[in-house]
């Protein structure tokens, strides 16, 4: 169960319930930088929704009651094997984008920056990561202008709409 708003309360909800019906819910977004790069996933082919797409680092929805670093740094090491590294909340995002097959992520996220040694061990699961990369913020930003299809909804919106909030002066844009 995730807590997503219901007529104008907050309550908890089916993560799917809550993706079919669009509902505003809340999540959480990381990213991991090393120097100037950013490590993006490409999302399993099992998910339920946006599978093979590229996507950051990890983003996920909190338990209800979890508090959201609590919940970020849970999600670095189940999607990606990735412990203690600090996270330092960039703030909050709300989205509403269709993620097809019907469904509808309206999220009111916080947003978290990690930074990386040059040694991280990264072990994806294979059941919520086919791949990671590490590549520049400007690199990402032309692969998404020339291929956009094969990147998640919510990464193209936050670099399109957000990156100097999410980045600041961690990455040359």
């Amino acid at each position: 169960m995730i807590p997503a708003w219901v007529d104008g309360t907050l309550q908890p909800v089916d993560k799917l319930d809550a993706h079919v019906r669009g509902l505003r819910h809340k999540a959480v977004s990381v990213f991991v930088l090393r120097g100037d790069q950013i490590l993006i996933q490409q999302r399993a082919l099992g998910k339920y929704h946006t599978p093979g797409l590229w996507a950051n680092t990890c983003c996920t929805h909190p338990h209800w009651d979890e508090n959201a670093a609590t919940c970020a740094a849970r999600r670095l090491t189940e999607e990606l094997g990735i412990t203690g590294l600090t996270l330092h909340h960039k703030g909050q995002i709300e989205y509403r984008a269709d993620v097809g097959g019907g469904l509808i992520e309206h999220e009111l996220v916080e947003v978290y920056l990690a930074h990386a040694p040059n040694d991280l061990h990264i072990a994806p699961d294979p059941a919520e990561v086919m791949q990671t990369s590490w590549i520049t913020l400007p690199d990402l930003t032309a692969q998404i202008a020339a291929t956009p299809d094969a990147f998640t909804p919510w990464l193209r919106i936050y670099l399109a709409e957000h990156a100097a909030a999410i980045f600041g002066t961690d990455l040359t844009c």
